[in-house]
């Protein structure tokens, strides 16, 4: 069976590695390059859900990360707030 999964995917720069993060499934990976740090994560993706159907699990899964099936597609909850802010902590 195949069914279509929507995710966001959020790209930075850590040192001299390029990390990507797939929002809400939480899964990252890494590569020299924006574009191999996307390829990347999407093996490590396609690997994550893979394994959880194998087991099972896909469905609940998907749910406990917010996910609302349509169809044969699995619609992620929308982000409603995405941005950087600077705290200050007393150590």
């Amino acid at each position: 069976m195949t069914v279509r999964i929507e995710q966001t995917v959020q790209v930075w720069k850590e040192a001299d590695t390029y990390v990507a993060r797939a929002v809400p499934l939480d899964v990252m990976s890494c590569g020299d390059t924006p574009e191999e740090a996307r390829k990347n994560l999407a093996e490590a993706v396609d690997l994550f859900l893979k394994t959880a159907s194998a087991h099972g699990t896909l469905v609940e899964v998907l749910e406990e990360c917010g996910y609302v099936r349509q169809g044969d597609e699995w619609r992620a909850p929308k982000l409603l707030l995405s941005e950087t802010v600077t705290q200050s902590v007393h150590a």
